[in-house]
């Protein structure tokens, strides 16, 4: 049970990856609609001379460099907590809601918990060189109406994989929380995995945020037919 609470956040983790596409087959997600809207930025952004662009794309680029940043600091951390295993699983005993853990049986947790701060940082590099990679493609499309469509889709194509990189190494974030959970006992570890797929399954198709962006994409779409 002590191995399954410890690798059952990582599972959760890839399993919601591969299940979400599924789910979007019969229900588009937040982050497919925010796909869209990519696609309509670099279409405006053809028609207009400004360093308005830019100064976005910058955003996101500062974004996901903090992160990045971040991540490898709570890689240092966890490195630190394996020259304190003793006083860590001493604390353990301590604060633990009934939990008794052996030193491998922490050594092997702080291995599963760095891996997933690893994977965030490659995640967020990643998306870094594709957003940066966006910018020097953004820069330079030609301002004019004949753009080709293809080169607009392509564009936008690669924002939206840096961004899908990008929503990746945040959902690390999220599922580390049940890792910091699995501390105090096993079974919360479980319960806050499963929290947290529910949470980001209600983020990404039943929330505020999404029934905003559907009805913007949905007005968007009429305006673009009724000038079309």
């Amino acid at each position: 049970m002590t191995l399954f609470a410890t690798l059952f956040p990582l599972i959760c983790w890839f399993a919601y990856n591969y299940g979400v596409p599924l789910l979007e087959r019969r229900r588009p997600s937040l982050s497919v609609i925010m796909s869209m809207q990519r696609r309509r930025w670099v279409a405006n952004a053809v028609k207009r001379d400004t360093p308005l662009d830019a100064i976005l794309a910058g955003n996101l680029m500062g974004s996901v460099s903090f992160l990045a940043s971040t991540s490898v600091l709570l890689v240092l951390a966890v490195f630190t907590a394996f020259g304190n295993l003793t006083a860590l699983t001493d604390t353990l005993t301590t604060v633990g809601l009934k939990a008794s853990y052996s030193t491998q049986d922490v050594q092997i947790h702080l291995f599963a918990t760095l891996s997933i701060f690893v994977l965030s940082f490659f995640s967020f590099t990643l998306a870094l060189r594709q957003f940066n990679h966006f910018c020097i493609l953004l820069g330079a499309i030609e301002h004019s109406e004949h753009v080709a469509r293809d080169e607009i889709d392509g564009i936008a194509q690669l924002n939206t994989l840096a961004a899908k990189n990008f929503n990746n190494g945040i959902r690390a974030y999220y599922f580390a929380v049940p890792m910091v959970a699995w501390f105090a006992n096993e079974w919360l570890a479980v319960g806050a995995s499963l929290v947290t797929v529910a949470f980001l399954i209600h983020r990404e198709f039943f929330s505020t945020a999404h029934r905003v962006a559907a009805s913007i994409a949905v007005l968007a779409s009429r305006r673009e037919k009724e000038h079309g």
